[in-house]
């Protein structure tokens, strides 16, 4: 560790200072307090500002973390807690929907207004397809872009390949559990409380599992330097305490960041289930994005790419099982939340997605080539989402679904040495022998 003894850092005093006006209106909102009625425009900024500075400390957080956890567990921890807007959003969605459920015995909304059961795995499914289709190949991007820069490459940041540490084989290991389930919901008329314990037992053995992961003296620089640097009980202290503010701040200001960007597109005429699908998601999952795309910048693409695989597990496991309890809690009942035709294709595409991203992990790397096939493919559906009529979208979804799946087991098939023994990293092999791999 290197240790930073100096006066309080000021960057950290001004990530607080960008994040108290949206976390000011955010909490006013909530509390019925008064507050000045902003332009959606100008809301959306003045939220996602508040967002930006929740990440940096997020990531400082995270870093000084490593100290007394292991980096794979502050990892988890720091996509668990950037992953809170998702969370927030979508979680709403659901509770609506559950409310509707209750008051109508179905999600079938009155004419004119969108379905919120509908709106609730729109924003769900998008968010997964977002955080793989863009936010991965953003990492190779912006980790070229440093290795060119500094003129270097470090351990895990080379020109044309990102490397995940073994010690992040758990990550591979249960997001792909959690994606093997997952394909079998296109097949459901509901999501149901099974599903619910299935996904979140999946998350509580990925959780178990970091758990078991040593401690490692990390190489800390500025912020997280300065508070790594402390005594061990204000240490954790200032961890805990830079953690909680971020989530409260993200938590504060990220439906209304997302509202707010829905209502602008609104105001243009956009279709608000494309807005709910698509720029809510990539609205809330900009914490992780941002934090992500700091630690390519300085060339450490492991912790980058590692966080937001953390975030798809995160999203994949306990987002969706944590749907159908929310769902069960607002309606009054123990039936899944239920799944039509759109809804379940909008599934089968982000689980074969998923399976496509795990076959180019299975050897712990992610390379320009991957990065190019998974964001041509997100940008392909995206864009007929966008420009096609309903039914030829749906045409197209279900083409690149099997396209996914195809280059999937292709994949699989072709690593399948390499990928058993990234599963038996993931599951069994001790953490201390896939440090010394490293």
């Amino acid at each position: 560790m290197s240790g930073d003894r100096r006066g309080f850092p000021l960057r950290l005093l001004f990530a607080a200072v960008v994040a108290l006006p949206g976390t000011w209106l955010g909490a006013a909102d909530y509390l019925g307090a008064p507050h000045p009625e902003l332009p959606a425009a100008v809301a959306a900024a003045v939220f996602g500002l508040a967002i930006v500075g929740a990440a940096f400390v997020l990531s400082w957080a995270a870093e000084a973390a490593q100290v007394d956890i292991s980096a794979g567990l502050a990892i988890a921890v720091l996509a668990l807690v950037a992953v809170l807007p998702e969370y927030a959003v979508d979680l709403v969605f659901t509770f609506q929907a559950g409310q509707e459920y209750a008051q109508q015995g179905t999600c079938a909304p009155p004419p004119g207004e969108a379905d919120p059961c509908s709106l609730a795995l729109a924003n769900m499914t998008g968010a997964n397809r977002v955080l793989v289709g863009f936010g991965w190949p953003l990492v190779v991007l912006v980790g070229a872009l440093a290795v060119r820069r500094a003129d270097r490459e470090s351990r895990s940041t080379r020109q044309g390949r990102v490397a995940l540490a073994p010690v992040m084989s758990a990550e591979v290991v249960f997001l792909g559990a959690a994606t093997l389930y997952s394909l079998t919901l296109p097949l459901r008329t509901s999501l149901t409380l099974v599903d619910a314990a299935v996904f979140l037992a999946i998350f509580a053995g990925y959780a178990w599992r970091l758990s078991k992961a040593p401690v490692e003296q990390p190489q800390l620089l500025g912020v997280s330097a300065w508070v790594g640097g402390k005594a061990r009980r204000p240490r954790r202290w200032w961890v805990a305490g830079m953690f909680a503010f971020a989530g409260l701040v993200i938590l504060a200001t990220a439906e209304h960041f997302a509202h707010d960007l829905v209502a602008t597109g609104t105001h243009l005429g956009v279709d608000e289930f494309l807005l709910v699908q698509w720029v809510a998601p990539l609205a809330s999952e900009s914490p992780e994005l941002i934090v992500a795309c700091l630690y390519a910048t300085r060339l450490m693409a492991s912790h980058s790419l590692g966080t937001l695989l953390s975030s798809k597990v995160n999203q994949w496991t306990l987002l969706v099982g944590t749907i159908p309890v929310v769902f069960a809690i607002s309606s009054g009942s123990t039936h899944g939340l239920p799944l039509d035709g759109h809804q379940r294709l909008e599934l089968l595409i982000t689980a074969a997605q998923s399976l496509f991203a795990v076959s180019i992990l299975a050897d712990l790397g992610l390379t320009t080539a991957g990065a190019v096939t998974l964001f041509a493919l997100f940008a392909t559906q995206f864009t007929a989402s966008i420009v096609l009529p309903d039914n030829a979208n749906r045409l197209v979804i279900v083409v690149l679904s099997a396209v996914y799946i195809v280059l999937a087991i292709g994949q699989l098939v072709r690593r399948r040495h390499i990928g058993a023994r990234t599963a038996r990293d993931g599951v069994v092999t001790p953490f201390r022998e896939l440090a010394e791999r490293s």
